[in-house]
């Protein structure tokens, strides 16, 4: 009985909350409060002034004088419209109008009292009782708006838990961080602390709270404060990329969160939008990659310049880092209309200003890439199109066969005949000692790519420079590890890996883009430009920490499936047989390769091609290892065919 009692009180406790939370004070009634603060204060100033006998015995004069002061303030409430606003929400600008009329007001009647008692002689009110009047009027009117709306906000905050937060940063980028919080997502999060690397600001108090140390005790301050998130300012992302202290703080389940810099935001104030979780891209332990920004330009600016893939994840970035090198005209080519579409509207956001050519078409159409070069005659061509996921090459040969490699060979063709300057390629490191399909399509394109510059250097038969660029894994690419991983915590896991002990080389968009644009504006013809990609990746470490950066350690679970078709263990972005050579740019070398002939390789990719229209997997993959004796399967069906070939090496 006393629980259903308890529990009935509750609800009715709850429902008087919302009530009281849903409804705001109408016009007339705020007026209403007003005027009576502004009778208590004259009261108030009157006792204060006098003894209570004389106060009572000249209480016409009084009432007369109050009447007087109510009609004074209200004109100017009217004109200063001190009561339009919502109590609860009221803001430094409404005290401020308060104090501007309350002050016109006061100031209006001290002027007319002075003026009665120089032409009668007598006084109606005293300065004295006006200015205390005054005093009294405005502290009780601005105490009243924030009883209100400190009312209001714990009102607010018993709906919705506020999530305790410490500040990483507690110079200017943090204490702006702070303020946002404080303006305007006072009912989100709560500011327990600031965290800073200066010995200087340790201890201090900073908008009344305290600033630690990020030291080893931090946990234990975290864990006393029942904090459980660190919003990181922008200026202290590197120092938390290049600190162990990360896996701490994500082993012990502190969410991680960021925003963007402060002249992103929008009015100079943050919004619960802006606020995110930090990327695992943000903690890749990398130094900045850095270009010549001059030289680039030097290459591109004014050039009609033509990118294939445009609309994929390299296509795309190519595309803006281009888009600023002020270009003559852009040619955009993709088979993707949707994506393409939207490279369109962002052209028209940010790059209205430069011509630029959406154009939906396929690479493999020799007829079709004719008619676009002769319209445009590309002077700059950057070859992003390709098919690049591994397993889905593996089942489909002969469209690997068809873009990777008769693609390659259409537009570096059609680059000769319309007289382009560069040619750039992009490959992979999958091309090195290729294990699976894709791999071994994109070192045919490389060779062919590679033959004909070396063909026309000897001839001069075109003034085309052909420089292919090798590089691994790039962070966030479309089908990538991470956007899956992210895909697969978002709902709940398994996240899937495909071996314990698979690593990966990994690069930004961005980087792999700059340098990219860098390896063009360096090479002559002919060089496989390969990146320094640092450090490999385990990919399991990768997904435990993407785990821990979302804060589902408890929930989601890693589970193993196997290598997939065509996948190997470590990829690698030099042949063991090949040596490289430095360029000026420490992460940029030139692989020394093989050298082929030209013509040979030139009919035995007419031939290859010509075969993949078989669609006889078996017969297409015999082909491509033919031509690069290198290409060893793993893990696919195609490994029969290894064993063959094995076998007839014995024999013979």
């Amino acid at each position: 009985m006393q629980f259903e009692y308890k529990k009935v009180k509750k609800v009715k406790l709850d429902f008087f909350k919302r009530y009281l939370s849903s409804r705001v004070l109408p016009i007339w009634m705020i007026l209403f409060l007003d005027i009576a603060v502004i009778i208590i204060s004259v009261l108030l100033a009157y006792i204060l002034r006098y003894n209570v006998p004389m106060f009572v015995e000249n209480y016409v004069a009084i009432f007369k004088s109050i009447v007087l002061i109510v009609l004074i303030n209200v004109l100017f409430f009217r004109v200063f419209r001190t009561y339009s606003n919502i109590l609860r929400f009221s803001s430094s600008v409404d005290i401020l109008r308060i104090i501007m009329s309350l002050t016109v007001s006061y100031g209006l009647l001290i002027v007319m009292e002075q003026a009665f008692r120089y032409f009668t002689g007598d006084s109606r009110i005293q300065t004295s009782i006006l200015l205390i009047a005054y005093v009294a009027n405005c502290s009780m009117m601005i105490s009243l708006r924030i009883i209100v709306k400190t009312f209001f906000e714990a009102l607010g905050a018993s709906f919705k838990r506020r999530t305790n937060v410490f500040i990483y940063g507690a110079k200017e980028a943090g204490v702006n961080i702070a303020k946002s919080i404080r303006i305007g997502m006072k009912e989100h999060y709560r500011i327990r602390g600031f965290i800073a690397d200066e010995s200087e600001l340790i201890n201090k108090v900073l908008m009344g709270v305290k600033v630690y140390p990020n030291d080893a005790d931090l946990m234990d301050v975290l864990t006393e404060k029942e904090v459980h998130t660190i919003i990181v300012s922008p200026a202290k992302i590197d120092k938390l990329k290049n600190s162990a202290y990360t896996d701490k703080l994500l082993e012990h389940k502190v969410k991680l969160l960021t925003v963007p810099p402060i002249s992103e935001w929008n009015s100079q104030t943050l919004t619960t939008q802006q606020i995110k979780e930090i990327q695992i891209e943000d903690l890749l332990q990398r130094e900045p990659i850095k270009v010549d920004i001059r030289k680039i330009a030097s290459h591109l600016e004014g050039k009609r310049v033509m990118i294939t893939g445009a609309a994929g994840s390299i296509g795309s970035e190519i595309m803006r880092q281009v888009a600023t090198f002020n270009p003559y005209d852009l040619i955009l080519i993709d088979q993707a209309e949707t994506p393409l579409h939207d490279i369109r509207l962002e052209l028209i956001d940010k790059w209205r200003n430069i011509d630029a050519e959406t154009i939906v078409a396929d690479i493999t159409n020799q007829s079709r890439m004719e008619s676009i070069f002769k319209e445009f005659k590309p002077q700059y061509i950057f070859h992003a199109a390709a098919y690049k996921h591994v397993p889905m090459m593996e089942d489909n040969v002969s469209e690997s066969i068809q873009v990777n490699v008769g693609g390659t060979k259409t537009i570096a063709d059609l680059a000769v005949k319309y007289n382009a300057e560069k040619f750039v390629m992009i490959s992979t490191d999958k091309a090195v000692n290729p294990t699976n399909v894709m791999g071994c399509s994109k070192r045919l394109a490389e060779i062919y790519v590679q033959s004909l510059a070396r063909k026309l250097a000897k001839t001069h038969e075109s003034p085309v420079n052909f420089i292919t660029t090798r590089f691994g894994n790039v962070l966030g690419s479309n089908g990538s590890v991470i956007p899956r991983f992210k895909d697969q915590i978002r709902r709940g896991g398994p996240v899937t890996v495909t071996h314990p002990d698979i690593i990966r080389y990994f690069m930004t968009i961005p980087e792999a883009c700059r340098l990219v644009l860098e390896a063009g504006s360096m090479g002559n013809g002919g060089e496989i430009f390969i990146f320094d990609m640092g450090e490999p990746v385990k990919i399991l470490d990768l997904a435990k920490r993407m785990i821990s950066l979302s804060g589902c350690d408890d929930t989601v679970k890693v589970v193993f499936t196997g290598l997939r078709h065509g996948e190997k263990l470590y990829e690698e972005l030099l042949n063991v047989k090949e040596l490289t050579k430095p360029t000026y740019h420490d992460k940029i070398m030139i692989a020394n390769v093989r050298e082929y002939d030209y013509d040979e390789v030139n009919q035995c990719m007419i031939n290859l091609i010509k075969t993949s229209y078989c669609y006889d997997q078996m017969v297409i993959v015999s082909a491509m290892k033919d031509i690069v004796p290198e290409f060893i399967s793993k893990n696919s069906c195609f490994e029969e065919l290894d064993k063959v070939e094995s076998k007839k090496t014995l024999v013979s």
